[in-house]
């Protein structure tokens, strides 16, 4: 467990530290919250370490964009939460993402295409590199890099409106 809880911070901190200096929300209670909600689930069958963080990046992912939608409720308006990613994982040449765009995206990718909405969320939210990413989806790493290069551009023409450079 102090294995997996460490992992855990170290996620949510890379997440959290590229957050404007403002942010509410700490690496520890985005932790503690993702655990709460791992903990009330069913008896979960983990396949793999991989996919136990592809699942904790889902809830990390899901504890976010409440935590910035209940933020911009309650400023009515004052602005979405600014995630920076990660430059080997960059959407577009900016270094912000807004987070409820980018939820909203990947919904919409998602019914587009599972598989490529999957994919980023594992390797945006959950870290995960190629190799892990393909493992947890059982598919080929070249299947990743292919619908990871896609579901990019993808976003970025949904999220900003142009095409990419």
């Amino acid at each position: 467990m102090p294995l997996v809880y460490e992992e855990l911070r170290r996620l949510a901190h890379h997440y959290l530290r590229q957050e404007r200096s403002d942010h509410t929300l700490q690496s520890t209670a985005l932790v503690h919250e993702a655990y709460m909600r791992l903990a009330g689930q069913s008896a979960p069958q983990w396949q793999n370490r991989a996919h136990f963080f592809g699942i904790a990046a889902h809830l990390m992912r899901q504890i976010l964009v409440e935590h910035a939608r209940g933020r911009d409720a309650v400023k009515r308006g004052g602005g979405a939460t600014r995630l920076a990613l990660d430059e080997s994982m960059a959407l577009s040449k900016q270094s912000d993402v807004d987070l409820i765009v980018l939820d909203k995206a990947l919904q919409e990718l998602t019914a587009l295409d599972a598989q490529q909405g999957r994919i980023v969320e594992l390797r945006f939210f959950a870290g995960l590199t190629i190799e892990d990413t393909s493992e947890v989806l059982g598919i080929s790493p070249a299947t990743v890099k292919r619908d990871w290069v896609t579901a990019r551009a993808w976003l970025f023409r949904a999220m900003t409106g142009e095409a990419p450079a």
